[in-house]
């Protein structure tokens, strides 16, 4: 049994900040990551994945973006060395491929078993991040088992799947950059489109989160917002990163021969029910990126930026659908479905009372009920930014504020 004041559970970007707020409290603690530092980056991201947020918002604690390209959009390899260096810079104590097995309460404090050793700790902090596993939903149990079916942790590029068509279903960030790759690659793609968050990546000559950050939306709290399970859950916008950003929504994959339907609503073998509500789910996408636009003009009037911006660009409607209400996909010779339905959270080796019936970690702030445990990394934790690489550090600093005023 070894001892330390805080033990870390994940050592990504949420963990680490941790680490280096702790750190610079003077506090005992230690990072147990079952892989290796950034694992989930390094496990779960495929072949040309970059982010979506430009370099300049992708800071830790402590940190000062001083690159050459500040706009630009770094791949999943670019972080992962971002990450290690990060943690070298103030010596995180990171205890990699070491797998915890088991958190309880343990006397005045609590105990975390590992495939290694035991820690006992007083203070826990769960930075294990928000995509655990795959939302797939149980329709996919009804699937043929000669379709193929895979989540995009297990995708790496378009070479990796089976010969033939695929249906993409989800239409958030991964779904849009998976359906657009694909097509690129010249296979037959259709994407079963659910709700979704569209934006411009740019708008008026800047990039949409230079807006976002301007207009304070990515400051906003959680107690600000008028539904906040809804907040928490609302999908991530059809954006895409890379050497060149582009726009990437509905209208350019329809653009580039991507064919468009509604979400899908159940399986039975090589048969796919879809709904027909594509029209108004696209409609209202688009009603809230054009009051989105709006807020963001009306900022440009209050503050006489005028002469620092472009005029507003045409942004297109929604666009023709397929309208198709059962795919035989057999006969739409699709061998593969990619299940681009979201994240949920996974905590096997968590023995304390702090979940609430969907799973989720209750939490106030990164606090939970149980004191001495804390979490950090979660949609929209506090502020809207929570668990962007740049905004989990001022919940970072707060929780390790908070362990450092423990008595």
């Amino acid at each position: 049994m070894r001892s330390t004041d805080t033990v870390i559970i994940g050592a990504g970007q949420a963990g680490l900040a941790a680490s280096r707020c702790l750190s610079d409290r003077g506090r005992d603690h230690v990072i147990l990551e079952r892989g290796r530092i950034g694992h989930r980056w390094r496990s779960s991201s495929w072949d040309s994945l970059h982010l979506l947020t430009p370099n300049w918002m992708n800071t830790l604690p402590g940190e000062v973006y001083r690159g050459p390209n500040p706009d630009g959009f770094s791949s999943a390899a670019v972080l992962i060395d971002h990450l290690n260096s990060y943690a070298v810079s103030f010596g995180a104590p990171v205890e990699e491929n070491t797998a915890v097995l088991s958190l309880r309460k343990r006397d005045n404090g609590f105990e975390v078993v590992t495939d290694r050793t035991a820690w006992r700790t007083r203070n826990v902090v769960i930075a294990t991040g928000w995509c655990d596993r795959p939302a797939v939903p149980a329709a996919a149990r009804a699937l043929a088992e000669d379709i193929h079916q895979v989540v995009p942790g297990d995708y790496c590029n378009p070479g990796s799947l089976q010969d033939g068509g695929v249906l993409v279903v989800g239409a958030s960030a991964t779904g849009v950059q998976l359906a657009d790759e694909l097509r690129a690659a010249g296979r037959e793609v259709m994407l079963a489109v659910g709700s979704h968050t569209r934006i411009p990546r740019s708008y008026r000559g800047h990039d949409i989160y230079w807006w976002l950050h301007r207009i304070g939306m990515l400051d906003k709290t959680i107690d600000e917002m008028p539904d906040p399970v809804q907040a928490r859950s609302e999908p991530s916008a059809q954006l895409a990163g890379g050497p060149e950003p582009r726009p990437l929504d509905l209208s350019a994959l329809h653009a580039g021969g991507v064919r468009l339907t509604g979400r899908l609503v159940a399986v039975d073998g090589h048969r796919v029910r879809l709904a027909p509500d594509l029209p108004a789910t696209a409609a209202a996408a688009d009603q809230r990126m054009r009051r989105l636009l709006g807020t963001i003009d009306r900022h440009i009037d209050i503050t006489e930026q005028h002469h620092r911006v472009l005029e507003p660009e045409p942004t297109t409607g929604f666009v023709a659908a397929d309208g198709v209400p059962m795919l035989d996909l057999r006969a739409a010779g699709i061998r593969t479905v990619v299940w681009a339905t979201g994240h949920r959270r996974l905590y096997p080796w968590l023995r304390l009372p702090v979940l609430d019936r969907n799973g989720e970690i209750r939490q106030r702030r990164g606090r939970t009920p149980v004191p001495g445990l804390y979490v950090l990394g979660q949609r929209f934790q506090h502020r809207r930014s929570s668990n962007f690489i740049g905004g989990v550090g001022r919940d970072a600093e707060y929780v390790a504020e908070h362990i450092a005023g423990r008595h």
